[in-house]
């Protein structure tokens, strides 16, 4: 039997928290975990640690918490700890000196089959975009991101009913079990490199702000109900309701369309049911909306106290 690898893992929030623990629970030879420093967070800002912190000293293994990937101190303790291999899930871009130290090089696992929709938020665009299937990839880190030889790929179908929020709980721990299967094969040496395909360029998946979450009610309704099942229930698709802020977190399309005439942007309600909005060519009914100052709710439940 192969010699377990000496590997030093790197990530932040909750999707890299099932990778980590699968390899600790698999023997896996984990010396030390890297992580974000802890950030202020909530409405006391009480200083957070980031989860894979949380399980990292769970485990009883050591945290590195650098604000500077560059900085002497921090490099010349990650190279103390001779890792063969380095896994990075959802962590932020190393440098070179970094992801090159291992002997065994720098994998990476990105939530999307690439090169399709490198970037920040690969599960939020491809539902946003209305595909049907995406994936997980891991691959090794060079220098431009994303881009690296492919290692292993598994597909996952995307329901017309999927969020954000339920594809990446199914791609969080089918990621983690291909991140197990990657360590396996690179333990054994019998491990595929495939180039990405030269010249294509994918999909791309850059990182989400407030402005990209604003729903364009001049699309069609179909577009826009992907739109907001790509960013339900984070970060959230937005739009103003009688000059209120309020995030929309369900949609579907009306048919047959109740009132064709209308604008795009208009809103339609009897106060008492039902919410519509106008997209480009249809109605889109809203079923669960935060409007600002208020609690996330069912349509019908804010509309008993709401009034336009």
């Amino acid at each position: 039997m192969s010699k377990p690898l000496k590997i030093i893992f790197m990530g932040t929030p909750e999707f890299a928290v099932s990778s980590l623990q699968l390899l600790l629970d698999n023997q896996c030879e984990v010396v030390a975990v890297i992580t974000a420093p802890d950030r202020p967070a909530g409405r006391g800002q009480k200083l957070t640690e980031s989860p894979v912190k949380q399980c990292a000293v769970a485990r009883g293994i050591p945290v590195l918490q650098p604000e500077k990937l560059k900085n002497p101190e921090f490099l010349a303790t990650l190279r103390s700890f001779e890792a063969d291999l380095q896994v990075v899930v959802a962590f932020r871009m190393l440098p070179e000196v970094v992801w090159a130290m291992p002997r065994l090089g720098t994998f990476n696992l990105h939530a999307s089959l690439l090169p399709d929709y490198r970037g920040a938020a690969p599960i939020n665009w491809a539902i946003m975009n209305g595909e049907t299937e995406t994936g997980v990839t891991t691959f090794f880190i060079e220098k431009e991101i994303d881009t690296g030889k492919i290692i292993f790929q598994e597909k996952e179908a995307i329901a017309s009913d999927d969020t954000a929020g339920t594809l990446y709980e199914r791609l969080m721990k089918q990621g983690a079990q291909l991140v197990l299967r990657t360590v396996r094969a690179i333990e054994a040496g019998t491990y595929p490199q495939i180039p990405q395909p030269a010249g294509r360029e994918g999909k791309e998946a850059p990182k989400l702000f407030r402005e990209t979450c604003e729903i364009d009610w001049n699309r069609p309704a179909a577009e826009i109900r992907n739109f907001v099942r790509g960013l339900s229930p984070y970060p959230a698709a937005w739009t103003t309701l009688n000059g209120q802020f309020c995030k929309l977190y369900h949609v579907s399309v009306v048919k047959p369309d109740p009132e064709p005439n209308a604008e795009p942007g208009d809103y339609w309600s009897d106060q008492k049911t039902f919410l519509y909005f106008r997209a480009a060519d249809a109605w889109v009914a809203v079923h669960d909306i935060q409007v600002e100052g208020k609690k996330r709710m069912k349509t019908e439940d804010l509309l008993r106290g709401f009034r336009f």
